[in-house]
């Protein structure tokens, strides 16, 4: 058994209504290539991640198994077919991965932005206390907002932030995490929430603005933009 294996699961599933296009998200294209294999040779490149598995719809398995041998990406041990939720898919992606993973990743198949120098501080964190995410200040001043558009408080910014992906973790706390979940029948917004609920603490790695998750219109041509400024373009 390899020592302190890695691996990522790279969460692609979702259809994207935000995006408002007959085409998943995931699957247009940017700067010549689908947003999701600049994601996946992200990845790919770094020599610390040892597995990629790739979650999508089931009826993209195809398609993406296709991406994978047409751009190279020999990390993606697997191409699975994501559940109903986001949390069924990263559950999946848990499974796929193996017992012999000891350190897992999570992350979004639409921020092809994020850094390796990123990807590996999030990882570090996650090595020396157990769970780690990537987050950047919130730059606004939030309200807190009744159902009848009335603000009832406003919360400090200073202990706000916005969080992103990667999420790192010991594989076995976040699978423990996730079956915890299940045997409750909760379902969380993202990785860290499931690992707090179960008593653990996640600790935040300061990442950056021009990590972005591609959702709606506007934020294809800013990522454009990104990559070519990236580029030097």
């Amino acid at each position: 058994m390899q020592v302190n294996k890695v691996g990522v699961i790279v969460v692609a599933a979702g259809r994207g209504s935000r995006m408002r296009t007959a085409e998943s998200k995931q699957y247009l294209e940017l700067a010549g290539k689908p947003i999701l294999v600049h994601t996946l040779e992200l990845f790919e490149k770094m020599a610390r991640i040892d597995s990629v598995v790739l979650v999508t719809g089931e009826a993209d398995v195809p398609r993406c198994e296709s991406y994978a041998a047409r751009y190279g990406l020999h990390k993606v041990s697997r191409v699975i077919a994501g559940g109903a939720e986001r949390q069924d898919s990263v559950r999946s992606g848990l499974e796929a991965l193996g017992a012999e993973t000891q350190w897992v990743l999570v992350h979004d198949g639409v921020r092809p932005l994020v850094t390796e120098e990123q990807v590996g501080a999030c990882l570090d964190k996650a090595i020396d206390t157990g769970a780690a995410v990537l987050a950047v200040p919130v730059k606004d001043t939030i309200k807190v907002v009744s159902e009848d558009g009335q603000i009832m408080s406003t919360p400090d910014r200073k202990s706000l932030w916005a969080i992103q992906t990667p999420q790192a973790f010991r594989f076995s706390l976040l699978k423990e995490a996730h079956e915890e979940a299940i045997r409750d029948g909760f379902l969380g917004t993202d990785d860290a929430m499931l690992v707090e609920r179960a008593g653990h603490t996640v600790h935040v790695v300061e990442g950056d603005y021009a990590n972005i998750k591609i959702t709606t219109p506007e934020d294809l041509p800013w990522a454009e933009w990104l990559l070519g400024n990236r580029r030097g373009e």
